[in-house]
């Protein structure tokens, strides 16, 4: 079997940030990079879930909706994947993980999706764990420019 493009990423140099992941046809799929890999530091079970939980209302609900084709969860616990349309700018991405993990740090409420019957998961949330991770990315996502979107 050949190897995924993924899995040709340097882990061992990879830092915390926001990058291309790749590019296919008309979609762009974006690593958002919340902890180092292998630095011993991941996103527990529980704030992965709400995270997930709450960037994909945030970003469906956004002006680029119809344009948003996939977020989630990273199995390694260290980020997340979005895959959207290249008719977003690389700037109108980092504007909107800006807007989103905001908003996820700041979120007060009922975690959408959150009920029995509509999650496979339901118990499995940590309102107060996501923000303290959305707010702690949201210090990396300010350093990230369309320059530095680029894998090492």
């Amino acid at each position: 079997m050949n190897k995924i493009a993924s899995f040709t990423v340097d882990h061992d140099i990879l830092e915390r940030g926001l990058y291309i992941s790749r590019t296919d046809g008309d979609t762009v799929t974006y690593d958002i990079r919340m902890k180092k890999p292998n630095g011993g530091d991941y996103i527990s079970p529980k704030a992965l879930h709400t995270i997930e939980h709450l960037l994909a209302t945030y970003v469906r609900n956004s002006e680029y909706s119809d344009m948003i084709i996939y977020a989630g969860p990273m199995g390694c616990r260290t980020g997340f994947y979005l895959v959207a349309r290249d008719k977003v700018s690389k700037s109108e991405i980092i504007d909107l993980l800006k807007n989103t993990f905001r908003f996820i740090a700041d979120f007060r409420g009922e975690i959408p999706g959150s009920k029995k019957s509509e999650c496979g998961n339901y118990l499995e949330h940590d309102l107060d764990s996501s923000k303290r991770e959305a707010a702690e990315y949201l210090s990396v996502l300010e350093n990230v420019t369309t320059a530095t979107m680029t894998y090492k």
